[in-house]
């Protein structure tokens, strides 16, 4: 079937190719470091009940490094915008129902995407409460019972704004917001070290005694951890807008993960080694907590603006890469056509980027707890899973796809990676794996009822972008 021409106010416009390594490491480190640790470290400790949590940290690490390596060999052989959506479509699409998997992956990433995004914004309001902590009676008195959240919507909606132009300017934007971020990690860890206490790092009696209570601890500790990790693959949902993808892609997410689990690493450390675990799992802003115990309340209040930096950072780099997904979807025919849409000066899918960021403001109304549970397990098996059975299918049956980059002992990351992803997903618990198993048999639903419905109208495809 021949498609029809190309409207003018569709994808025609392509975008530009103007990241370079240095940018689209800045991107991923903007995307994984941003507020999560200084949100996610008291859930952390009390998924273990103390310190040892840091053997979920360490154990997650090799889990991403490995599945690093999957995401690398994917965007260095598939370089195109949409990240996962675009790799499944590449790779399943010679087969009967080729276009379920890339359909799924978009089905769930609307829900564990946009909850992800929201995570940062909903942490980022318990450090306004503790810098403005008169706002609350305020929203008290205007009949405003969830204004700290209403906040958190509104500065989704400025971040969207932010992003409303060229990826040149978005790219060096991007450096100067990682700038920010490493100061902000980097003072909280001279700090830390400068006044470390190891006494407080002592774990309690039996904390690592092997039983099912331990393993359960571990697979929440990982399960936060790996949602602190988040973004070590963003670049790869810009790989249109990359220069050299097969080299700069790799390099960026392997370079992120090394840099971002050092900093991390020695961050949670440097916190609970001066604020004792026993109260830092309790507390809803620990970097504000941790800077008042050594510096007194003025100077964590004013800390409080790097650490806002910080999480404008991450939800610019997030919005950015996340923005690009639907729209690649919508281009290739695989969604609503008007998510394909590019703004006609500047060049950005604008109808994609304004959609995510509207889902993202509504979720900004939900507790963070079950926010960063459902953003992690949601998208398990069709997005991480699906993932290392594509490239497995990719190098077996696809020797038309050019590999620049292998990853190195290849099958055994790639297995290390899948066996993680399983014992996360079975270890988050009966609610969430329902939850999850809903998503996907829900997709499946309206995926068949989709086609049906499609194969009765004509065929219509966007351009391409270069």
């Amino acid at each position: 079937m021949t498609p029809p021409p190309t409207q003018t106010n569709t994808a025609a416009a392509p975008l530009e190719r103007g990241l370079g390594l240095l940018q689209s490491v800045a991107l991923n480190v903007n995307n994984m470091v941003g507020i999560g640790p200084f949100i996610t470290i008291p859930l952390f400790i009390a998924s273990m009940q103390g310190p040892q949590a840091m053997i979920g940290w360490v154990v997650a690490a090799v889990l991403v490094l490995c599945d690093g390596l999957v995401w690398s060999e994917l965007g260095a052989a598939l370089p195109g915008s949409g990240g996962t959506y675009h790799f499944l479509r590449e790779i399943f699409r010679p087969y009967r129902w080729g276009r379920l998997m890339p359909f799924l992956f978009i089905w769930q990433f609307l829900l564990s995407g946009t909850l992800e995004m929201a995570s940062s914004y909903i942490g980022g309001m318990g450090y306004l409460k503790y810098a403005f902590p008169n706002l609350q009676p305020t929203f008290d008195q205007w009949g405003i019972p969830w204004g700290w959240n209403a906040l958190g919507a509104g500065a989704c909606i400025l971040t969207v704004l932010l992003l409303s132009r060229r990826i040149q300017v978005v790219g060096w934007m991007g450096v100067a917001l990682a700038a920010g971020t490493v100061v902000t990690v980097a003072t909280v860890i001279v700090a830390g070290l400068a006044n470390f206490n190891p006494s407080l790092l002592q774990p309690p009696p039996d904390a690592f005694k092997l039983n099912l209570a331990f393993f359960i601890g571990l697979g929440g500790a990982m399960r936060i951890a790996i949602y602190d990790f988040f973004g070590y693959y963003n670049i790869c949902h810009l790989g249109d807008e990359v220069r050299e993808p097969a080299r700069n892609i790799p390099r960026a997410i392997m370079i992120s993960v090394l840099l971002v689990g050092a900093l991390y690493l020695t961050m949670n450390l440097s916190i609970i080694a001066v604020v004792p675990w026993q109260e830092a799992m309790k507390s809803e802003n620990v970097a504000a907590l941790f800077m008042e115990r050594l510096f007194g309340r003025n100077v964590a209040v004013a800390f409080t603006g790097l650490i806002v930096w910080t999480a404008m950072a991450c939800n610019f780099a997030i919005t950015l890469g996340y923005s690009r997904i639907p729209y690649a979807a919508a281009r290739e025919g695989d969604f609503l056509s008007v998510f394909a849409r590019v703004h006609p000066t500047e060049h950005y899918p604008r109808v994609s980027l304004w959609a995510i960021g509207g889902l993202t403001a509504v979720f900004c109304f939900l507790p963070l707890q079950h926010v960063i549970d459902a953003a992690v397990t949601v998208r398990i098996l069709v997005q991480f899973v699906g993932q290392i059975v594509a490239l497995h299918i990719l190098r077996t049956r696809r020797p038309d796809v050019p590999m620049p980059f292998r990853m190195w002992l290849y099958p055994i990351p790639s297995l290390l990676a899948l066996v993680g992803w399983v014992f996360l997903w079975v270890s988050s618990g009966w609610t969430l794996v329902l939850a999850g198993l809903g998503v996907i048999g829900s997709g499946c639903a309206v995926f068949f009822a989709w086609r049906k419905i499609a194969d009765r109208k004509p065929c219509t495809t966007t351009a391409s972008i270069n």
